[in-house]
């Protein structure tokens, strides 16, 4: 069985936020505007995307 994993693109730019908030993006390993990662979908990584909504887009893959 294959583990549920999450689609996480920077769409916004997190210069103008806070240090703590640019930490968590790249923390979710996201560097670039429109960079796509794939996470595991963990209650950690779900954590991480709830600080930071305004600045990421998700989409689930089963």
């Amino acid at each position: 069985m294959q583990e549920a994993k999450l689609r996480i693109e920077l769409y916004r730019s997190p210069i103008s936020s806070p240090e703590k908030l640019r930490r968590v993006v790249r923390g979710l390993g996201l560097r670039k505007i429109n960079q796509v990662v794939e996470r595991p979908d963990t209650p950690s990584i779900r954590g991480m995307v709830a600080k930071v909504p305004h600045l990421v887009r998700v989409r689930e893959r089963a």
